[in-house]
């Protein structure tokens, strides 16, 4: 799964295995549990098993790598939706080093890896890739309150990739990312969805998109959640009404702006293709 990703900012999802374990606050209601449990699935925790895949699986990415190929552009994989791809787990370790050789094999897709385990990226990577992550390798850590973004987010930024990029997904706090803004290419926030969600406060989110417009790095909002909110001056209430009805409109419209992929960028002449839109992008907010 999938083959067309549901989730707004990416074109596909891939996951090299199903589970993981619980870390942090921002995994106490976790979508990809549920989501298993409903397959009748048991694999969270340290001490349950990894679902793992056959061939067939793994053949998905080739093929859009040659649709990309044939199209001329490019596609998102974000990797993993039912997964952490840089977790310590025996289970998985095979699999971990097959996804390396289909990420070279797939120089077409740009694939984006979201971990909550960024101390673990420079000892999974392999081993050339540690001093010179391939453009299409994109490194994003995910930061739900202040706590983990000043703990994840330096030792992200210490891996030498070519693209940055932040989840503050589920966003439980307000949180100043002002601090790292320099060094960052992307930052999407989103709030929780599911039956024990937490509401998303909208001064949060500008407080981030702010951050983001001051620096130039691509703001992506992604959604509300489960609640939306309802304001009347300085004060907000919430209204449980569903993701869908929720929406993702921010002061009355949507924020998707996505960097250029680097990949793209290195295969033009002096590496500037795309800079003077990226830059539009930023202020007019639309979909390169």
């Amino acid at each position: 799964m999938a083959e067309y990703s549901s989730i707004e900012w990416t074109d596909h999802t891939f996951n090299p295995w199903w589970g993981c374990t619980k870390i942090s606050a921002g995994c106490t209601h976790c979508y990809a549990e549920t989501w298993a449990q409903r397959y009748g699935q048991q694999l969270w925790g340290k001490q349950s098993p990894r679902r793992l895949f056959g061939q067939q699986h793994w053949q998905q990415s080739l093929r859009w790598n040659r649709q990309a190929e044939a199209q001329k552009r490019r596609f998102r994989v974000f990797c993993a939706s039912m997964a952490d791809v840089f977790e310590d787990h025996p289970d998985v370790d095979r699999s971990r080093q097959q996804l390396w050789q289909v990420i070279a094999e797939t120089p077409n897709l740009d694939w984006l890896l979201l971990t909550k385990r960024p101390e673990n990226i420079a000892s999974m990577l392999p081993v050339a890739w540690r001093t010179h992550v391939p453009s299409h390798v994109w490194l994003m850590t995910s930061v739900e309150n202040q706590q983990q973004a000043e703990t994840r987010i330096p030792v992200l930024l210490g891996v030498p990739a070519r693209l940055h990029a932040l989840s503050v997904e589920p966003m439980l706090a307000n949180v100043d990312l002002t601090p790292w803004m320099a060094s960052l290419q992307w930052v999407i926030v989103g709030g929780e969805s599911g039956h024990n969600a937490r509401p998303l406060h909208p001064v949060w989110v500008r407080t981030i998109r702010d951050q983001c417009l001051a620096a130039n790095v691509a703001f992506f909002f992604k959604q509300w959640g489960a609640f939306t909110p309802d304001e009347h001056g300085q004060n907000v209430s919430f209204q449980r009404v569903g993701k869908k009805r929720a929406g993702r409109l921010l002061d009355g419209r949507t924020w998707d702006v996505v960097p250029p992929s680097p990949a793209a960028r290195s295969e033009q002449p002096n590496g500037t293709t795309k800079d003077a839109e990226y830059l539009q992008a930023l202020s007019v907010g639309y979909h390169l």
